[in-house]
């Protein structure tokens, strides 16, 4: 089945029609785009995906000079750009997906509706027919913080991946439909996390973690990882009430059912002790919040409390995807949390 009506294929571009930066070769792509380079080892494959989310430009930098310095990578390569659409709306590069759209990293799994279904089908069908031996999917934090990686399976291989990039691994049991999902079909995959983005050190962990996932013989191996990589198991998922609003200032107004400080991203990856106040409710308390476990257990009474309007942790734990985006925090989720020992909270 061809979807050359849903995606545009590039094979082995030259620099000549990239642009000249990435922000003219985004302007330059039509749709969702498959690029192909050939390697020195034309058996294998691996294959990595980006930009599923248009404000997420750290993998996008990235390929762009990859692409533009003519590497020859180690084996075959497939790359994905997802969200071309959303990407390319004014100002580039700021939105996440289309207005009234679906998040694109939410349809990987049936039915495939809409436009993004038909995306996400269209971009499993190419990974089924390359076989790669892996799978990398590049992304930003939705607020600014150190870079991680998720999974939903934890051996070897995939701390192996992680550690190109970094080494913190989120392993989860909850299921979105994102395309980190694939790995289920026995194909390691990883989301890398590389940071806020509009952060350089972002950009630039991409581009290096990149180099080496394209340059390497053997990418599985964790003999040969960068660094040992620390696991944390099944966090928490703390998402606002659809209906619930936010605003992120130093003192509450009155006016909002939550209000978080402006600089609370600060605590991305750091403990939460329980005498730390972390913001204030409103009337309806933390009735305007969800506490979801990899099981869809609420379990918010072992996350948060609320002491004289303030909202403090439940026991000591670790957040890590906090954002100060409003947008984000309503359609995603506001953090994700663990114990403070990396240990799931049940």
């Amino acid at each position: 089945m061809s979807y050359s009506n849903v995606l545009d294929y590039l094979n082995d571009p030259s620099p000549q029609t990239l642009g000249r930066s990435p922000l003219e070769w985004l302007d330059q792509l039509q749709k969702p785009t498959v690029i192909r380079v050939a390697g020195r080892d034309r058996s294998r494959t691996r294959a990595m995906a980006t930009l599923l989310h248009g404000n997420e430009p750290s993998g996008l930098f990235a390929l762009h000079r990859w692409l533009l310095e003519q590497h020859t990578p180690e084996v075959n390569m497939l790359f994905l750009l997802g969200s071309v659409y959303p990407a390319k709306i004014p100002p580039t590069l700021t939105v996440r997906q289309l207005p009234e759209g679906r998040d694109l990293n939410r349809c990987f799994k049936e039915p495939f509706e809409g436009e993004e279904g038909a995306i996400a089908e269209a971009m499993l069908a190419e990974l089924r027919n390359a076989n790669p031996e892996c799978l990398l999917d590049v992304h930003n934090t939705s607020g600014t913080g150190p870079a991680f990686a998720v999974t939903v399976t934890n051996d070897a291989a995939h701390q192996a991946l992680t550690s190109l990039f970094t080494d913190r691994l989120i392993m989860t049991d909850l299921r979105l439909g994102a395309l980190m999902e694939y790995s289920e079909q026995e194909v390691p995959t990883v989301t890398i996390e590389c940071g806020g983005s509009q952060d350089d050190h972002a950009h630039e962990l991409a581009y290096e973690g990149l180099v080496r996932y394209c340059s390497r013989p053997d990418v599985l191996s964790l003999e040969k990882a960068e660094w040992d990589v620390t696991v944390l198991r099944n966090p928490i998922r703390v998402e606002l009430a659809p209906e619930a609003t936010i605003e992120y200032r130093l003192e509450p107004t009155g006016r909002a059912d939550l209000t978080l400080p402006p600089n609370i991203e600060h605590r991305n990856f750091g403990i939460v002790w329980p005498d730390e106040p972390l913001g204030w409710v409103g009337k309806k308390g933390l009735g305007i919040l969800t506490a979801i476990s990899h099981n869809r257990k609420e379990n918010m009474e072992q996350v948060l409390r609320v002491q004289d309007g303030q909202i403090y942790a439940a026991q000591a734990i670790r957040a890590f995807m906090i954002t100060t985006n409003p947008v984000i925090a309503k359609s995603d989720c506001l953090f994700y949390a663990v114990k403070a020992t990396g240990e799931p909270i049940f």
